[in-house]
């Protein structure tokens, strides 16, 4: 029944990835319900992560084409690229500062679960605030609205916080409207999650075998297309609601965990 794990793996990765829920949180949840702690498996996460940020990276292709052949000569362009890289930088710097602490400390079901209801907590806090949404579009960003932004990014090194959630809670709270929160969110998530697969695949360089070859492959067209579904309802969605419906998502799913953690009916 491996080739349904590898479903299982690559849908919970691509619906998760961009909705502000936590994948990382999830695959953690899911890792233990399915026992599956194996260096294959440890493989298999980040490349499924890799897979479902090319389902961003095709669903914006015009936008980063674009970008890519007139960077040269507009403002727009370069202020875009700047925005990212501003954006990027302080979780990148803290990620490789606290990672082998938080992998040893956070990585487990019981923190995840807590991270869980307090990001959901708070997004319903930012959501009940006042905010003006004066930010439309994503031209309208600056630097200092992208740094902003990235510290906010930064708690996602939390397990459960979610990145999306971050990013989406900073752009928030510094004057984006959901939509380009939302986008910001996509974007940004293409340096920060092509940077975190390709040095975690550092740590896992042993031969593959034709038996993970085709889980890896399974599991990351699954992933591909997950995310893909998930980045198109989310655009859709925010343009008419709130991130409401994903906080208490989060609260009932956290807390879920937590009481069957503490009445002894789920080991985590």
């Amino acid at each position: 029944m491996n080739w349904l794990a590898d479903i299982l793996l690559g849908l919970v990765e691509g619906f998760t990835e961009f909705l502000p829920i936590s994948s990382t949180g999830h695959l953690i949840i899911t890792r233990a319900l399915l026992d599956l702690q194996a260096e294959t498996t440890f493989r298999q996460l980040i490349v499924i992560q890799g897979a479902a940020i090319l389902a961003v990276c095709f669903e914006y292709r015009e936008r980063l084409w674009h970008t890519a052949i007139t960077l040269r000569d507009d403002t727009n362009s370069r202020r875009f690229v700047w925005n990212l890289f501003f954006a990027f930088l302080p979780a990148a710097f803290l990620g490789l500062l606290f990672e082998e602490t938080i992998e040893n400390v956070l990585f487990a079901p019981i923190p995840v679960a807590i991270a869980l209801v307090v990001g959901g907590v708070l997004i319903l806090w930012a959501e009940r605030r006042q905010h003006s949404g004066r930010i439309t579009e994503l031209e309208q960003l600056n630097w200092r609205h992208a740094l902003r932004i990235g510290f906010f990014q930064c708690l996602a090194l939390i397990p459960g916080t979610s990145r999306s959630a971050a990013t989406i809670l900073g752009g928030l709270l510094t004057g984006l409207d959901r939509k380009t929160a939302a986008e910001f969110s996509f974007f940004v998530a293409i340096p920060v999650m092509f940077a975190a697969t390709g040095y975690k695949l550092l740590d896992a360089r042993d031969p593959i075998t034709q038996a993970e070859a085709i889980s890896l492959i399974t599991s990351s067209v699954v992933s591909f297309l997950a995310a893909l579904l998930a980045i198109r309802f989310l655009v859709r969605f925010v343009s008419r609601h709130s991130f409401a419906m994903f906080a208490w998502y989060r609260i009932v799913f956290g807390g879920l965990i937590l009481v069957t953690w503490q009445l002894g009916w789920v080991n985590w």
